[in-house]
């Protein structure tokens, strides 16, 4: 049987034997791996894969002026780009569904797990905060975008420096020390696990496309580094147990550790490297 002519019957051969096409067994994600500052032109930078997908993560901090709903806070924009470059399933133009849909996912965790404190991001109450744009554009389009996104952004939040900011009290102008650099406070490390599920009932975890492509339904579940849960994101598709959505939970928790370990180890390396 080939994968091409028959590709469901394909991959249930493989599931009937509990293991995937690519050897990988049920609850097993590909090879991760994650390299910082790779953009010297942005604020903080990552690069993340997870097997084939590939994203890269740029931040850029502006300053402006607060919302008038909350003017002791700053903004935190993030944008998902899937260009044609990552796969031929995307089209050149305007962002389609997915990536709006990605940039709105990301968006809610940043919000849900409170990653940031946006009143950090205020230098003067109603007068100058901090904007950061985090650009995250896929390179390698291969499933599972959402926690490549999760993971890439808190990485670069992570490796971002941010100038000394002061409001001249005579000009009433900012002056920005370039000299003065400092890390954002990163209150909580979200990590996203993504499921889809086969036949209505078989559970796989870190979905390829194809497999996303064949599965019934698709679930991400992001929790924090003290296995609160953050976010659950199912768009349609067949329902899912208590029982399995706590099974999917668990596999995220233990997941969050093994990322979290990972994004140290990096920051790590690249302080002894300085």
């Amino acid at each position: 049987m080939t994968s091409t002519a028959e590709p469901l019957e394909y991959h249930r051969s493989f599931l009937k034997e509990n293991c995937r096409p690519d050897g990988r067994e049920l609850g097993e994600f590909r090879p991760t791996t994650l390299n910082i500052s790779s953009i010297s032109t942005a604020d903080g930078s990552a690069l993340v894969k997870i097997g084939n997908t590939t994203v890269i993560c740029g931040i850029k901090a502006e300053l402006t002026m607060p919302p008038s709903d909350a003017p002791n806070k700053g903004y935190i924009v993030p944008n998902v780009d899937l260009p044609p470059l990552c796969s031929s399933r995307f089209r050149p133009g305007p962002p389609g569904e997915q990536a709006q849909a990605a940039s709105q996912f990301i968006a809610d965790v940043i919000e849900s797990s409170d990653l940031i404190n946006r009143e950090e991001l205020c230098i003067e109450k109603s007068k100058l905060c901090w904007v950061l744009y985090c650009d995250i554009m896929c390179l390698d389009y291969d499933g599972n975008l959402l926690d490549a996104c999760i993971i890439v952004l808190l990485a670069a939040l992570k490796n971002a420096r941010l100038p000394e900011v002061t409001i001249n009290k005579e000009t009433d102008l900012a002056e920005v020390d370039i000299q003065k650099k400092r890390h954002l406070k990163i209150n909580r490390h979200p990590v996203g696990s993504s499921f889809v599920i086969f036949d209505d009932s078989i559970i796989i975890v870190d979905p390829t496309a194809e497999e996303e492509s064949l599965s019934t339904a698709l679930l991400t579940v992001v929790t924090d580094e003290e296995d609160r849960l953050c976010a659950v994101h199912k768009p349609g598709g067949t329902s899912l147990s208590g029982e399995k959505l706590q099974h999917c939970i668990n596999r995220a928790i233990t997941r969050n550790k093994e990322i979290s370990k990972l994004v140290d180890k990096v920051i790590e390396s690249m302080k002894m490297a300085k």
